[in-house]
């Protein structure tokens, strides 16, 4: 198996990525950081962000699909929107954009996406009575 750079590696959209951790710091109603004060918070959506774009290939893997420079940064910024539209909370059980990042992680790797990706559900709206439930099951994306 030949190695393939991620996306991950070459670029991120870190402005929107960052707006979209400082805005999920402060939710204060229906955000998992609610139930428990810790001290140092890690926001979901930078974690969302950056377990996406390390599963992705980077367009430049790809010189059939994507010859030009040109084509690979107008894919970048394709994937850039993705990840834009991944990282907001609201979007967290947004049927369409999980199926979309999915698709791409799934064409990523070839349709043997990691187990815990394989397994997957959409997470359902979080309530104190379903958080043994969701504790006791593999969620992601």
């Amino acid at each position: 198996m030949t190695y393939r750079k991620k996306l991950i590696e070459v670029a991120l959209p870190l402005k929107a990525i960052n707006e979209a951790s400082v805005r999920e710091k402060s939710i204060r109603h229906g955000h998992p950081s609610t139930l428990h004060l810790w001290w140092a918070r890690r926001p979901l959506a930078t974690c969302r962000a950056v377990l996406f774009a390390s599963l992705v290939d980077d367009p430049s893997e790809h010189p059939e699909e994507f010859p030009t420079e040109q084509d690979q940064e107008r894919e970048r910024d394709r994937l850039f929107k993705l990840i834009e539209q991944l990282v907001i909370w609201e979007n967290s059980n947004n049927q369409e954009v999980l199926r979309r990042a999915k698709a791409e992680i799934f064409k990523s790797t070839g349709g043997n996406p990691p187990p815990v990706l394989a397994k997957s559900t959409i997470l359902p709206p979080l309530t104190a009575t379903n958080m043994r439930y969701i504790s006791s099951t593999n969620y992601c994306f």
